[in-house]
């Protein structure tokens, strides 16, 4: 696996995650794919149970990603959703399905995904970034190598009550020297 591709969405929890930063609105998904969401620290934040329905959005990834699903894993995005990984730019829904079915059947056979949700900020009413640290776990592994970990901004959107990845954007916590 390249170094582009082993940056790649973060989500679940096979280590444990970084701790949440004070004043966060999200808690870590779990393994099993439970989330929760404290109270929102601002008063224009989103209600505590649209902080819950954002937090689980990285579970719904998970869930995705264990089942080696493009399409459930594609259905995360808006219509017109962006996935930028290093190296890599897909726009709109059917393009980045289409790469995931690829790379689930190429690069990423095998792979888990694991992070946390660290903190939900608010943009505008109907509108946030979710900030998680995770990483693909390579086939035949139990733990996120230090290598492959990343920090990764979603930025979601409220459609017809559901939350959707608008972009979703990566990088390495620890880049090559």
């Amino acid at each position: 696996m390249t170094a582009s591709k082993s940056a790649t969405p973060s989500t679940g929890s096979a280590r444990k995650p970084a701790a949440a930063k004070t004043g966060s609105t999200a808690k870590p998904a779990t393994s099993n794919g439970a989330t929760a969401a404290k109270p929102a620290a601002r008063g224009a934040g989103p209600s505590a149970a649209d902080q819950a329905a954002i937090a689980a959005v990285p579970a719904r990834m998970v869930a995705a990603w264990a089942a080696h699903d493009a399409d459930a894993f594609a259905d995360l995005f808006t219509d017109d959703g962006t996935l930028m990984l290093p190296g890599l730019y897909q726009k709109g829904k059917d393009n980045i399905r289409e790469y995931m079915a690829r790379e689930y059947a190429g690069a990423y056979q095998g792979t888990r995904v694991t992070g946390a949700p660290i903190d939900i900020k608010p943009l505008q009413a109907g509108a946030v970034a979710l900030i998680t640290r995770g990483g693909v776990i390579p086939a035949g592994q139990t733990e996120l190598p230090d290598s492959a970990a990343i920090q990764a901004s979603w930025i979601l959107v409220k459609r017809n009550r559901k939350w959707l990845l608008a972009v979703y954007q990566n990088c390495p916590v620890n880049p090559a020297a």
